[in-house]
């Protein structure tokens, strides 16, 4: 009996140790971050079943007062809604509640590819003491409304001009610091060019960095004729931003739900857009026209090219995101995709 109980305790220690082995060397989880932009109306989200798919919602944009304040009595102070009404603190508030029931977190992103004109002059407002309360206005915020996080995005001219004046940093290094504390987020978008880029002292406050592989062309920019976002431009980021220090787990890769188009098409479709215009065209080809300078044709990714780009991310990086979560179809085609491609299993 002893020789037997010493063999069941030899063996379960043994399975205990195999079993704590196996979970300490899994890989993590891919992430798959989803925008939602205030300005189709909170909270104006997909169905249930969706959004579940997504480990992180960015609800977009934020941006503060003059005065550094991220909201006015009970609204937000510059975070346009549907038909550019005010936002108000209890629609951010039920935005939040709904993700959390999904199974996600929910983060604020400020700032934006195009600062609204409510803004405050960002510039300014990250020097000196203006600083400590865009800071605190925005842990407060976090906090009213129960968000998991902020997420930065800020980018382009004003990107590079905060980041010269040596102001983007301290910045976030102050934000992630009082957020980290509270056992909160914080995350960043960054585009891959000269100028566009985060600056690489800011990475470590970064729980994920993400990175915009697309928009090469758009209606006033980029090579006529050419792709908004290959798989060759997403493999050629991942490498970047490895080699600029990003560690793998915390690199996302950013992909568009949406396509340009030039010459007698649309400037830009959704892909629920492209689904109603051109059917199952557009789940395997990722040009529609003909594709040369001067043509009309309109450029996206297909369904076989984002499920491609996220299994790309799921070997090379940390997951997914996307632009944006509700140019996906009614019934969520790209996000059920990217989420299978990712290993991540559907929540009920």
């Amino acid at each position: 009996m002893r020789q037997t109980l010493e063999r069941g305790a030899t063996w379960l220690i043994g399975a205990m140790l195999v079993t704590c082995g196996s979970i300490a060397d899994a890989a993590p989880r891919s992430v798959f971050i989803g925008y939602m932009p205030a300005s189709a109306g909170l909270p104006n989200l997909p169905a249930k079943k969706v959004l579940s798919r997504y480990s992180h919602v960015a609800i977009a944009f934020a941006n503060p007062s003059d005065e550094a304040a991220f909201t006015t009595g009970d609204a937000m102070a510059c975070m346009p809604g549907k038909d550019a009404a005010p936002t108000s603190i209890a629609q951010l508030r039920l935005t939040v509640d709904a993700v959390h029931r999904a199974g996600g977190k929910a983060l604020i992103s400020v700032g934006g590819g195009l600062i609204p004109s409510c803004s405050g002059d960002w510039t300014a407002l990250l020097r000196g003491t203006a600083r400590d309360r865009m800071v605190s206005g925005l842990v407060a915020l976090v906090e009213a409304v129960n968000a998991d996080g902020v997420d930065v995005d800020l980018e382009g001219e004003l990107l590079n001009g905060i980041d010269r004046a040596g102001d983007y940093t301290p910045f976030v290094a102050a934000i992630g610091a009082q957020l980290h504390r509270r056992d909160k987020l914080l995350t960043c978008a960054t585009a891959s060019y000269e100028g566009g880029m985060i600056p690489q002292s800011a990475i470590p406050s970064f729980d994920f960095v993400s990175v915009m592989s697309y928009d090469r062309i758009g209606a006033t920019w980029g090579q006529a004729g050419d792709e908004h976002s290959t798989f060759e431009k997403a493999e050629a980021d991942i490498a970047l931003w490895r080699q600029r220090g990003v560690p793998k787990k915390r690199l996302v890769l950013g992909v568009p739900f949406y396509g340009y188009g030039f010459g007698t098409y649309a400037s830009s479709y959704g892909y629920r857009d492209l689904v109603s215009a051109f059917g199952s065209t557009v789940e395997t080809a990722d040009v529609i026209g003909n594709r040369c300078a001067g043509c009309s044709y309109i450029t996206y990714n297909s369904r076989a090219t984002l499920r491609r780009k996220a299994q790309l991310a799921r070997n090379k990086a940390g997951g997914i995101m996307a632009w944006n979560v509700i140019m996906d179809t009614d019934d969520g085609r790209l996000s059920s995709d990217v989420g299978a491609a990712l290993g991540r299993a559907p929540r009920n």
